[in-house]
């Protein structure tokens, strides 16, 4: 009895110690945007200072951040729908037809994900340049358009949790009451993946949060910038303003966060389904 107790004090106490690990940096963003430029470079700051509205006024006067917060939404919510619908009708096709060339193509689409998006910037951007989709915010709502940031995990997936709770029998029972295959998809199959489809959906949407490389390669209208460029812009050749930029970070972290604390329940059901039959 006695050895369980301290088993399960000594791994309560690891847990709390690798959540205040966790959330430390956080903690520190969020302090240092407080501060002042000196204040940061000089000292480890723990408490709250008072810099806060003189930083929001610096950070003000160098970007306009709430417009691109607006933008980054903007492309990372439409990217996330589109990703997510498209990623789970590709995981669909691939696990439940039968076509020439099946193995092989989706061979491609896994062999592209170790591909790095850097390698591709030439192909994005004159393929872009071709379709008149520079310098255009909704050149990054599509999940082919974002360099480094593909919905090819979310085929992946999403096609094995096809497998695992969709069963043939259910989309011949559809077919025989007279569904098309869309219908079939978005009555029947769409609703037995969903926890699995919002679990990519909150990743695609920090991956899309944090693309810095298409933005800055595709964009040169900088009311058009989302919050990484700007974010990056704040940093000066001879003069950074540390406050400033820290307070731009957190406001760009708090967003993961909040995202990640909403949906948490969304990804531990998405990776648990099918465990357990």
């Amino acid at each position: 009895m006695a050895k369980k107790i301290v088993a399960k004090t000594l791994i309560y106490a690891i847990l709390i110690f690798l959540v205040i690990l966790t959330l430390v940096p956080f903690y520190l963003i969020m302090v240092n945007a407080t501060h002042s430029s000196f204040e940061i470079v000089t000292q480890l700051n723990v408490f709250p200072g008072g810099y806060l509205k003189e930083n929001y006024e610096k950070l003000q006067q160098y970007v306009n951040i709430w417009s691109g917060f607006f933008n980054s939404v903007l492309v990372s919510v439409l990217f996330t729908l589109i990703s997510g619908y498209l990623g789970a009708l590709v995981a669909f096709g691939f696990e439940k037809y039968n076509f020439k060339g099946k193995t092989f193509l989706y061979a491609v689409v896994l062999a592209s994900m170790m591909i790095p998006g850097q390698v591709s910037i030439v192909g994005y951007y004159r393929m872009g340049l071709k379709m008149g989709l520079v310098n255009k915010l909704a050149t990054f709502c599509l999940p082919f358009f974002a360099p480094g940031v593909t919905s090819v995990s979310t085929i992946f997936f999403l096609r094995g949790m096809i497998c695992q709770g969709v069963s043939d029998s259910l989309i011949e029972a559809a077919r025989m009451e007279g569904c098309g295959e869309f219908k079939i998809f978005n009555k029947v199959v769409f609703p037995c993946i969903l926890p699995g489809v919002a679990t990519m959906c909150i990743f695609n949407f920090v991956k899309s949060w944090n693309n810095y490389i298409g933005p800055l390669i595709m964009l040169t209208d900088t009311k058009k910038y989302t919050m990484p460029i700007l974010i990056s812009l704040i940093k000066g050749i001879y003069l950074t303003n540390y406050g400033a930029m820290y307070l731009a970070v957190g406001i760009s972290v708090m967003v993961v966060v909040v995202v990640y604390l909403f949906c948490s329940r969304y990804i531990i059901d998405g990776l648990t389904m099918g465990a357990e039959k």
